[in-house]
């Protein structure tokens, strides 16, 4: 099965965002990946509810939203307001994730859990079966253009192994450091949703990267 290509709107040129999401349009790219960040969970800020609307605007593709915030139940509604088809949380951030997943599916949204580096998959072991997507992030979040960790190979596998193992449907997506080097073994070792920010749009043909992608 092809995987799931969700190119990160965080690396696109933001002075001509239409162009970038014509090109997403006419790509291979299966999903929009936006990058919420606060400024308090992870040392950057990027954008809010407003320009996730304006991107759900410029797409019918899956607007697959990624919130990098304290306290996500204060805004859940707003990002559903906005457009958002997807809506992950980090473990991390959330004291009472099984409600965090409530809220987010009784507001009509597949719901997701990401997941930095340093937590074990085993930390899922008791949501699993209540969500849709797990994000696992392959850098420490906060930063687009930073290189894959290679123990995320390791943890893909032991979340897949679980995934398949109580017969799940839940997807494995890795955000962070995904190239066209590392892409096969990523898809290999058990996920099926890449998300890509420098490699799609720093590409001097995006599309093509797209599709090279796809075709893994």
């Amino acid at each position: 099965m092809m995987p799931i290509i969700a190119p990160s709107l965080l690396s696109a040129n933001f002075l001509n965002l239409e162009a970038e999401c014509n090109m997403l349009n006419e790509s291979q790219a299966d999903w929009y990946h936006l990058d919420v960040m606060d400024g308090r969970f992870v040392p950057n800020i990027s954008f809010g509810p407003m320009i996730v609307e304006f991107f759900r605007k410029a797409t019918t593709k899956v607007c697959d939203v990624h919130l990098m915030i304290e306290e996500p139940e204060k805004y859940a509604e707003q990002f559903k307001n906005a457009g958002a088809d997807i809506l992950s949380v980090h473990i991390e951030a959330c004291r009472h994730l099984h409600r965090n997943i409530q809220q987010i599916k009784s507001l009509g949204m597949k719901a997701g859990v990401a997941v930095n580096p340093h937590t074990p998959v085993a930390a899922l072991s008791d949501i699993l079966h209540d969500i849709d997507l797990v994000c696992l992030m392959s850098v420490n979040p906060g930063f687009g253009g930073q290189k894959f960790i290679p123990y995320t190979l390791e943890k893909i596998k032991q979340l897949r192994k679980m995934v398949d193992e109580r017969g799940l449907n839940v997807h494995i997506e890795i955000d962070g450091g995904v190239t066209m080097e590392n892409a096969a073994s990523i898809v290999a070792a058990g996920a099926d949703v890449l998300v890509a920010g420098n490699t799609v749009f720093k590409s001097s043909d995006p599309i093509k990267t797209i599709t090279k992608l796809k075709e893994l």
